[in-house]
């Protein structure tokens, strides 16, 4: 039986994916990584599509960050600076799409967790999500251009303060601070994230794509 690491869904001008690899909390690995690749293909080119949703399978994690066990086998900074570049490309791409982007965290998101739902637009979470500033354990900074979407979206001294006390983060706190735009209601937030962007979809891509630039400049 061969399970997608990717499930996707195209409906009603919507696109929803979520990362299927819930035996290692929706890891991010190289095959997600070319997953990610062929979808954003799809939607960059698909005219009818007007929102993009992520999410993750299961209950318990969104994104738990890079996959540890597979990226030890990069042996080389080089190797290692290679796959950042990718994962860098994937997330611009994401905030570049001329339609809109929603993250609906399900659960956890640590470190490129939470990195990759800063690349989109809007994000709504369950009320027992929670959000891991723990890459300093490993004296890591982000390695995936979440550091600046982080300032951009708290403010400087939120960002750094979590990063530097390895903080996580509970939903109520991540929506006050500006973290996140919404919290669903508890149970409810497939459905909330789908009202939600029914609501968006009703613009069309060409006014999407002139607001996403004119915020850009």
């Amino acid at each position: 039986l061969i399970v997608s690491v990717i499930k996707v869904e195209f409906k009603n001008n919507i696109c929803t994916a979520a990362v299927n690899r819930p035996q290692v909390h929706n890891a991010i690995n190289f095959e997600v990584m070319s997953g990610l690749e062929t979808m954003l293909q799809k939607i960059e080119t698909n005219e009818e599509i007007h929102i993009f949703i992520l999410t993750g399978t299961g209950q318990q994690t969104f994104i738990s960050g890079g996959d540890l066990r597979e990226f030890h086998t990069l042996k080389t900074a080089e190797e290692a600076k290679k796959m950042a570049k990718r994962m860098l490309s994937i997330l611009a791409r994401i905030e570049k799409l001329p339609c809109w982007t929603i993250a609906s965290v399900n659960g956890a998101a640590y470190g490129g967790g939470w990195e990759t739902m800063l690349a989109f637009d809007f994000i709504i979470a369950d009320p027992d999500a929670s959000f891991g500033f723990t890459q300093g354990k490993f004296h890591l900074p982000p390695g995936w251009g979440g550091l600046t979407r982080l300032v951009e979206r708290v403010g400087r001294s939120t960002a750094l303060q979590w990063l530097g006390e390895t903080a996580t983060v509970d939903a109520t706190e991540a929506q006050s601070q500006g973290l996140i735009n919404r919290l669903s209601q508890p149970g409810q937030l497939e459905t909330d994230t789908l009202d939600w962007a029914q609501k968006l979809a009703q613009s069309n891509r060409a006014f999407i794509k002139n607001l996403k630039e004119g915020a850009l400049q």
